[in-house]
């Protein structure tokens, strides 16, 4: 993989959402369990602040009926902005109440709509990936979502479809344009594909041609700045979606930066990482442009993300517990053992993080291999869909109130 930034045309640097300017064109993908306000100060910190960091998938019938535990999840850094939320819905009129509702109290800035959850607690329920293949429902939560959200820009991200023989991105784009959507991310998978396999970019490419009227982001398959600024040379598309590519490394938003805008780039306090751009020395790498921190650096990330963690939940016990399954992405690729890891993945307190960390060989270099795939990599050949989903893409009947789910994230 080349490591240096191939920095793309000037004019390809900006992505406009509404009244919004994404500097460089770069989205942090909402991720279950993931994408927490924790992570995104870090990754935001990485790029000093340059970027676009939506939240968790929240549910709109959670936040409706202001669920204790989806209201925490909709919190923002005051140094947040603009202010993204992902909201998850079936049914348009519990959709236009929680845009209502995020608009009314002025809880964000930008809306997105996820149907592109491939899960099957999600797909069961007729939500996710697999609600575009109802096109008169799609267009019925788009419309009611719009309308709510007034001059709060309205963005939806999507996958091809649900399976190779039932493809509606195009339709779904179109429909979307149609209903005043202001930009379209499209990962170029199906549902049955999951993470399985390689994302089809030229998907993204055909969107694109299809919707020129707005936006169109592309998503998936992006493990290195390289690989986003290849994926917009390669289609067209207006912007990137980074969703596995950052687990255990937030500071690929500032190996992001230093691709689109030569010179730029960040570093956290006291984490010893850094990017300063093309040409310049990187702290853990002979390499120029990119992070490529040490053993040491990268267990400097890891505390301080267990810290942050503790603080956002007001408990470090239960902090430390969720930042568990973040251990194996930050060391994969280093020299750390089996039995360590298992260790590290069973720590309850900071002191207890602090005395393990201590113990590892922190002089490691950045090692060979530690880019490239982390997270779900599986694929399905199924997807879980409700009784008769198939049977026509105009007919919505099937889609029951227990389809908004109570609980947040998927």
């Amino acid at each position: 993989m080349t490591q240096s930034p191939q920095t793309p045309h000037p004019e390809r640097t900006q992505l406009r959402i509404g009244p919004h300017t994404v500097q460089p064109p770069v989205v942090l993908a909402p991720m279950a369990g993931i994408t927490n306000a924790p992570f995104r100060t870090l990754c935001r910190e990485f790029s000093g602040g340059k970027g676009l960091f939506v939240s968790e998938m929240i549910t709109t019938r959670a936040l409706v009926e202001r669920d204790a535990k989806t209201m925490r999840l909709i919190h923002f850094d005051g140094t947040e902005k603009p202010r993204s939320i992902q909201l998850y819905g079936v049914d348009p009129v519990t959709v236009g109440k929680a845009v209502q509702m995020i608009v009314d109290e002025d809880l964000a800035d930008h809306i997105d709509l996820n149907f592109g959850c491939p899960v099957p607690k999600v797909t069961r329920k007729g939500g996710g990936s697999a609600l575009p293949y109802k096109r008169h429902l799609l267009r019925s939560i788009l419309r009611e979502a719009v309308t709510a959200a007034g001059p709060l820009p309205v963005t939806m991200k999507m996958r091809k479809g649900i399976d190779d023989d039932h493809i509606t991105f195009l339709d779904a784009g179109r429909i979307a344009v149609e209903e005043g959507v202001t930009a379209i991310a499209l990962h170029g998978r199906t549902a049955a594909q999951h993470y399985g396999g390689t994302a089809d970019w030229e998907a993204i490419a055909r969107l694109k041609e299809a919707v020129p009227e707005i936006p169109v982001l592309g998503n998936g398959d992006i493990w290195s700045a390289d690989d986003a600024v290849r994926m917009m040379g390669e289609t067209g598309c207006d912007g990137v979606v980074v969703g596995r590519g950052c687990l255990g490394r937030p500071w690929l938003f500032g190996d992001l930066v230093a691709a689109f805008e030569p010179g730029g780039g960040a570093s956290v306090p006291g984490s010893g990482v850094s990017v300063s751009g093309p040409g310049a020395s990187v702290s853990g790498s002979e390499t120029p442009g990119y992070a490529r921190p040490t053993l040491k650096e990268v267990a400097a990330v890891m505390r301080r993300h267990a810290e942050l963690l503790a603080e956002w939940l007001e408990d470090e016990e239960r902090g430390v517990i969720d930042f568990r399954k973040h251990v194996a992405w930050y060391t994969k690729g280093f020299s750390v053992g089996s039995e360590m890891r298992k260790r590290l993945a069973i720590t309850s307190s900071l002191a207890e993080l602090d005395a393990l960390l201590a113990e590892l060989d922190l002089d490691q270099e950045w090692p060979p291999g530690a880019d490239g795939p982390r997270g779900r990599t599986s694929g399905r050949n199924r997807v879980v869909l409700p009784d008769g989903w198939l049977d026509d893409p105009y007919d919505s009947a099937g889609v029951g109130a227990d389809a908004e789910l109570d609980t947040s994230g998927g």
